[in-house]
């Protein structure tokens, strides 16, 4: 299986993905792409001998772009990992079930429009949360709306900030995501 990564940032998730499928013979990183020429997670990805790409919003929203990025890429599964703008859904119809994003929230809590990285953490703040944790889900046209593959939790105390809470997501992620791909990408075969 070949897959794109959709990045915005500094690219951990991108780059743990990368190094945990790394010598797979059952999936591939072909091609990490990005919204931001600046986004940090396009050299990581240059470290890692993946290429990359940097796709304006103009053209993520263009199927004659984009469809024919893919393709040339042979790309099967599409991951969002930070990747910010939301996914069109010419996009989401060539690729039903088959784009991944992982939220840094126990959704349907703190989801939906504007609710990423620091404002999650603040809301979750904000609202007085004993827990928080990841949501790996199907990507639809509903912003984190999509159908939950997989939830992680860790406790939260009052003493907590919104930059200890990042911490403690920043945990769950680089442990769980690549270990929800693997599974639900073996459960295809």
């Amino acid at each position: 299986m070949n897959i794109a990564i959709f990045v915005s940032g500094s690219g951990t998730n991108c780059e743990n993905i990368i190094r945990h499928f790394r010598g797979s013979e059952e999936v591939c990183c072909k091609l990490v792409i990005s919204n931001r020429s600046d986004a940090f997670a396009l050299e990581r990805a240059r470290r890692l001998g993946v290429p990359s790409t940097v796709v304006p919003k103009a053209d993520l929203n263009n199927p004659d772009v984009m469809l024919p990025l893919l393709r040339a890429n042979e790309i099967d599964f599409l991951v969002l990992a930070g990747f910010l703008p939301m996914i069109p859904n010419y996009l989401i119809e060539a690729y039903p079930r088959r784009i991944v994003n992982i939220h840094p929230s126990l959704l349907p809590r703190h989801g939906g429009k504007g609710m990423w990285g620091h404002h999650v953490h603040e809301a979750v703040k904000a609202a007085g949360d004993t827990e928080t944790g990841i949501t790996i889900h199907y990507v639809t046209p509903v912003c984190d709306g999509g159908e939950i593959i997989a939830q992680f939790r860790t406790p939260l105390t009052e003493e907590d900030t919104p930059e200890t809470i990042a911490d403690k997501v920043h945990v769950l992620e680089m442990a769980h995501f690549p270990e929800v791909l693997e599974q639900l990408w073996s459960e295809e075969k």
